[in-house]
Formats: structure tokens, C-alpha cells, sequence
């Protein structure tokens, strides 16, 4: 019998697959939001609210909300940004002083205030919903009501105010949640909201383009082209918008072209590297809790585990932001703040349940030292402020023009009283804003033109009162020929000082609202013309060269 072999059966070799690509990392389940957001918003206007009631404490909390209250008077006005008062600011937060104060009235700062308060609320939710979307609710609620908890970790005179980083932040985190999202018009008008409310705050389209530019290798080109063409269109047009809605010219030179002098470390260098040091200190203090997270998450270099590049790149960017202009007052640091939430969060969310919250302890602890420190925390140059503000309101008439020859535009808005210039503090003259104390303080500094302008603006209409307020400082006016000559021709100084500070009235003969010299402008042995008496003496021997290096 022949036994047959066994059927043989082919079996298909098994197929050799290329290798996989690295998956990328999975983003949570999309859970309903309606009853997760009922339950976080609360806390979270809870949280912000108590960590800013000291910004409601005095009536303002630094010489940026005094400058920004008194632009907004003179816009409400009919001034004219840029032209009849200047800043080195982009306008946004100028103009929402102005609706600000037409709404609710300009008397005190009780609705920028409150609106500092919306601002940082605004940027908790923002940090929570990029956190949450990355790595899930648990994720979200961290970095939520960690950002309160840090966001007043400096000097209560940078955090509490009403000022500019504060207003950025919440441009900053929309514009990486809407990139995050593949948004980018709104990206773009995001980056453009935060560029044109202080002009660091462009940093963050760094992380915007890193996000771009990840998903070039999966979008076909056309669509890369039409993302990238929405992202230019969303920043580029409001800021032309704002451009020609100011003076096109005035706002590139004042906010972009016009502060070299400014941006220097040369001339104070200890001053500006021990502020640096102070300010990077406090910082640390209030990030105790943060910075060992994110030290750990450092060692978590990609997949699901690790927080995105775009983080790390969106802190460098800050960090770049921070360091511009060689300043390193204590708010700009508060751009720093968000990156590092989220990348705190990023490793906080790999620790069990019960370990989360003995994590967030020292933020805690830190976060009621900073607001004691804001409850209590003396303000003797307000009060100086306030007394000398008292001054110029006795000596004046409501309808007076006043010069505060100094750094505290405040007294103007505390007085009541218009400003004689379009220049609220001695700095743009000077170049002392910023800090500086060092040797490069001085009308040849100045930014350039501004003399002249000083020059005509104080003789088409003379102050009622001049405030020496330097108190000894590089921009004393014994330092600034100008107006030195100015003071030593036409006015003479009152008995006494306030707190230091020096009141001068007009000489006999000199009457307020008139040219130097009287009705007729013309004093005896001068050239006609209220004008060329003080170009008479910014012209005299001696001092031509200290007033043409003011343009230099």
C-alpha cells in the first residue's frame, strides 16, 4: 500500500514591515466640558481674586499706572497718542485706560483694577484648558490654580499694578491654545493683541511657529501655505490697523525705532545686575514649588510622558523677552510665568493622587507670603506723591498747567492738574528711565528731537508751576543746561522744599499762559518771541553741544 504524503498546505510568509513611526503622543479623551468648567471657573476667580486684593489696597501701586492715567486724561481730552503725550508703548493699554476712565470715571483705578483681576482669571482658564487638552482634567485643574498661586510672586509694586505684562498674559496663552488647536488667525491675532500691549509680548510667536512648523510634515503644502498665510494676515493687519488709527510715523519711531539709548546695559551695570539678581530671587522664592518639577521634567526628553518642545521654546522666548533692554525690573519677569506652570504641571501630572497636593504646598506657603507682604507692605513714594500732589493743587488753579520735572507722572493725575509737556516724566529726556543712574543720564541721551519740542511746547505756554523732583538724581536740573537756564531766567524757587522736592513760581514780570518776558514775549535785550527767548538760551555759549547731542 502506498501511503500517500500528507497534503502540503502553503502558508503565507509573514509580510516584513518597514519599522513604525514613533507614534504621537495620544491627547486625552474628549470629555464634556460644561459641568468640568462649573466647577473649576469658581475656584479659580476665588484664588485670583484673593491673590490681587492688595492692588486695591492704595490708589496705585506704581509710577506706570500714574503714566498710564494720566495719557488716558489727556486722550479723553482730544489729545492725540504719540503727538500731544508720548510713551514708548504700543497704544492698547493706553486706550483701555481712556474707556476705562469714560465709563466709570477717571477719579480713581478701581476699574483697572478689576480688570487686572479679569486678565489674570483669563489667563488661569487658559492655562488650564491648554494643560487639559495635553494631558487631561486632572492636568487642567494644576495648572489652573497653580498660575494664581505664583502669579504675585515679586515685588507687590509689579505684581499688583495694573500695568502692562499683566494685560499681555492672557494675549499670551490664547495665542499657544489657539495654535495648539490649528487656529492660526486667531493665533496671529493673539500674537498681535499681546505685541500691541507692550512689545515684548511678541515673544510668544516663537512657540506659535514651532507649533506651525510640527505640522508641516503631515499637511500638504497648500494647506501649510493657507495656515501660515492666516497666521501673517491675523498679526500683521491689526497691527497696521493701530498704525494708521495713531500716527503711522509716531508710532514706529515711539514704540520701535526710538529707544536705543534705552535698550543698554552700558552705564549702570551693577544697579541693573543687582536689580537682575534681586528680582530672579524673589522669582525662585515664589516658584519653589514649581522649579523641581520642572527640573524633572528636563530628564523627560519626548513621547506621551513629556511636555511638549514648544514649552521649552515658548520659555526661551520669555526668558529673551525678559533680558531685552537690560532692565530686569521685576514685571518683566512675569512672562515667564505661564511656560513654567505648564511645564510644572507637565511633570506634577506623572505623581499619584496623594502626592499632588504635598506638591503644591510650597507654591502655597509662597503664594501667602507675597500677598502678606502686599497687604502690608509700606508705600512712602506714593505718600511722597500724595503730598506733593497736595502741593501743586494749593498753589494752582484747576485750570493751570504744571511741570513735574521727575519720575512720578503720578502727581499730575492725583493733582488734578494738566501737564505743561507732552513729556509726563524727566526720563524720555534724559534717558534716566529705566533706572539708569550711571553716567550716560543727560540731555545728549534723550531720544533724539525731544529738547526742541520741550523747548517750544514751554514757551507757546508757560507752566504756572515747575516741580523739581529729583531729590538729587542724575537728571537734577543743575545737570541739564536747558532747564537749568529756563528755571534761572523766568522762574524762582518758593521757601522750602517738599520732602525734598523744589517749587518753582514765574519771576516777577513772568505771568503764567504767557511767553517768557511778559505780554509782549520780549524781554529787554532778547529776541522777540516767547520761542527764541528759550532757544536764546539753549543756543547760549557752552551748551550748543549738550542740546544737539539730544538728537544724536
Amino acid at each position: 500500500m502506498v501511503v500517500e504524503p500528507p497534503a502540503l498546505r502553503y502558508v503565507t510568509p509573514p509580510r516584513r514591515s518597514a519599522p513604525h513611526p514613533v507614534p504621537a503622543p495620544a491627547r486625552p479623551p474628549v470629555r464634556p466640558s460644561a459641568g468640568y468648567w462649573r466647577r473649576l471657573l469658581p475656584v479659580l476667580a476665588l484664588l485670583t481674586l484673593v491673590t490681587r486684593l492688595p492692588s486695591f489696597r492704595p490708589p496705585l501701586w506704581s509710577p506706570d499706572e500714574g503714566y498710564l492715567a494720566v495719557q488716558a486724561r489727556i486722550l479723553a481730552a482730544g489729545g492725540a497718542l504719540y503727538d500731544t503725550v508720548v510713551d514708548r508703548k504700543p497704544p492698547l493699554l493706553p486706550w483701555l485706560y481712556e474707556t476705562a476712565f469714560a465709563l466709570f470715571g477717571d477719579q480713581s483705578l478701581y476699574a483697572m483694577k478689576a480688570l487686572a483681576v479679569l486678565a489674570q482669571l483669563t489667563t488661569a482658564a487658559l492655562l488650564a484648558a491648554v494643560a487639559r487638552e495635553r494631558w487631561g482634567d486632572r492636568a487642567g485643574r494644576t495648572a489652573g490654580v497653580l498660575y494664581p498661586l505664583v502669579s504675585i510672586g515679586l515685588n507687590p509694586e509689579d505684581t499688583q499694578s495694573a500695568t502692562f505684562e499683566v494685560f499681555i498674559l492672557p494675549f499670551t496663552v490664547a495665542a499657544v491654545w489657539c495654535a495648539g488647536r490649528g487656529r492660526w488667525g486667531a493665533a496671529g491675532l493673539a500674537v498681535a493683541g499681546a505685541l500691541l500691549t507692550k512689545q515684548t509680548g511678541g515673544a510668544v510667536l516663537a512657540p506659535v511657529l514651532w507649533l506651525l512648523w510640527n505640522t508641516a510634515r503631515t499637511t500638504p503644502a497648500p494647506l501649510f501655505r493657507a495656515a501660515l498665510g492666516r497666521l501673517a494676515a491675523g498679526l500683521v493687519l491689526p497691527v497696521l490697523v493701530v498704525a494708521l488709527l495713531t500716527t503711522p510715523s509716531g508710532f514706529l519711531f515711539w514704540a520701535v525705532t526710538g529707544s536705543g539709548a534705552y535698550a543698554t546695559l552700558t552705564g549702570s551695570e551693577l544697579h541693573v545686575l543687582s536689580r537682575a539678581l534681586a528680582n530672579t530671587s524673589l522669582l525662585c522664592l515664589a516658584c519653589a514649588g514649581l522649579l523641581p518639577p520642572v527640573v524633572r521634567a528636563l530628564r523627560v526628553r519626548g513621547g506621551t510622558r513629556g511636555p511638549g518642545a514648544d514649552l521649552w521654546v515658548w520659555l526661551a522666548s520669555s526668558s529673551a523677552a525678559v533680558l531685552l533692554g537690560f532692565h530686569f525690573f521685576g514685571h518683566y519677569f512675569l512672562q515667564l510665568l505661564p511656560p513654567l506652570v505648564l511645564l510644572a504641571t507637565a511633570a506634577l501630572r506623572l505623581l499619584p493622587r496623594d502626592r499632588l497636593a504635598s506638591a503644591l504646598l510650597p507654591s502655597a506657603c509662597a503664594c501667602a507670603l507675597f500677598l502678606t507682604w502686599g497687604v502690608l507692605a509700606p508705600r512712602p513714594e506714593l505718600a511722597h506723591a500724595q503730598r506733593l500732589a497736595d502741593a501743586v493743587r494749593a498753589r494752582t488753579a484747576p485750570t493751570d498747567r504744571v511741570l513735574v520735572w521727575g519720575i512720578h507722572p503720578e502727581v499730575y493725575w492725583l493733582a488734578d492738574r494738566a501737564p505743561a509737556s507732552r513729556y509726563l516724566t524727566a526720563g524720555l529726556l534724559t534717558n534716566y528711565s529705566g533706572g539708569r543712574d550711571g553716567p550716560r543720564v543727560g540731555e545728549k541721551y534723550a531720544m533724539a528731537g525731544t529738547w526742541p519740542v520741550l523747548v517750544d511746547e514751554l514757551s507757546a505756554n508757560p507752566p504756572a508751576l515747575v516741580v523739581d523732583d529729583s531729590r538729587g538724581k542724575p537728571f537734577a536740573p543743575d545737570r541739564l543746561p536747558t532747564l537749568r537756564g529756563l528755571l534761572a531766567r523766568h522762574y524762582e524757587p518758593l521757601p522750602g522744599t517738599v520732602d525734598g522736592a523744589v517749587l518753582y513760581v514765574p519771576a516777577p514780570g513772568e505771568q503764567p499762559g504767557e511767553p517768557p518776558g511778559g505780554p509782549s514775549g520780549s524781554p529787554s535785550g532778547a529776541p522777540s518771541g516767547g520761542a527764541s527767548v528759550l532757544r536764546s538760551v539753549v543756543r547760549s555759549p557752552g551748551w550748543s553741544g549738550a542740546v544737539s547731542g539730544a538728537g544724536d
